[in-house]
């Protein structure tokens, strides 16, 4: 009996679902049980990413995978409409689910904790798999103990649908789990411009730039008396997430309940 993971991957035919196939085929530990996708149905999941037959073809129906494929974790990279659904089927058939979709509310990540806490099962949220990523949202939480006054700037392609972004989000809560919330600028400032001063998140404020040609990047900027600071991490390639996808699929096996955020997983 094979002591592989077995991996559903659903938005296999996506940009991250197809780096995603390319890291379980090509990994020892992992093995492909199923891919899910409603535009590339029928395709070979090996063709599907450049690689030899595998002789698992992709399909659409996510829930007959889960019942036939005998998985051990769905990872899901689809769309914010799709994915508290596909969590929430996964919890249903005893499948760990490791989710890098964002857009999940803090009600819907507290009723899929208590799905997988009743299964006696793992989950992953993670709005961010990168390792560079958590640890500048690491260094952003422990800087604003001391520097207080602060922006987050997020910079993503013109295709990211959700504004700000989920790594926006996490860095912003984790920064205000160890800051109160002190409303900077002038009180006396006013926008000319509807939006000019970014989104308002615990008295400080969140600015997301669309344009084609970029990647991810984020920066967080610190400001105090005669000095600043500057947190910035940035993405290249979705390669480069996949080191913390594979960690989060070994990590769901040994933990029971629902897990917001990659990092946990990092000392």
């Amino acid at each position: 009996m094979s002591d592989k993971i077995r991996v559903i991957v659903s938005g296999a035919g996506g940009r991250m679902g197809k780096e995603v196939i390319k890291l379980v085929l090509q990994d020892e530990e992992l093995e492909l049980a199923a891919a899910v996708d409603r535009s590339t149905m029928d395709t070979d999941a090996g063709r599907l990413v450049g690689l030899e037959e595998t002789g698992i073809l992709v399909t659409s129906n996510l829930e007959a995978a889960l019942a036939e494929s005998n998985a051990d974790v769905l990872v899901d990279f689809t769309i914010p409409q799709s994915a508290y659904e596909n969590t929430a089927l996964a919890i249903k058939y005893g499948v760990r689910p490791v989710i890098g979709t964002t857009g999940f509310t803090p009600e819907q990540i507290k009723e899929l904790d208590k799905q997988c806490q009743e299964q006696g099962i793992g989950g992953l949220i993670a709005p961010n798999f990168s390792i560079g990523a958590i640890l500048m949202m690491k260094f952003a939480a422990q800087a604003a103990k001391y520097f207080p006054h602060l922006e987050i700037i997020e910079y993503h392609g013109d295709q990211k649908l959700d504004a700000p972004s989920g790594t926006a989000i996490k860095t912003a809560e984790m920064i205000s789990e160890v800051r109160k919330e002190l409303r900077q600028g002038n009180p006396q400032e006013e926008e000319t411009i509807e939006g000019a001063r970014g989104g308002y998140y615990n008295g400080f404020r969140i600015h997301s730039v669309r344009l084609p040609g970029v990647f991810a990047q984020e920066e967080v900027i610190f400001g105090g008396y005669g000095q600043s600071l500057k947190i910035r991490h940035d993405s290249y390639e979705r390669a480069g997430y996949m080191p913390g996808v594979k960690m989060g699929v070994q990590k769901v096996m040994g933990y029971t309940g629902l897990i917001y955020g990659f990092e946990h997983f990092i000392d």
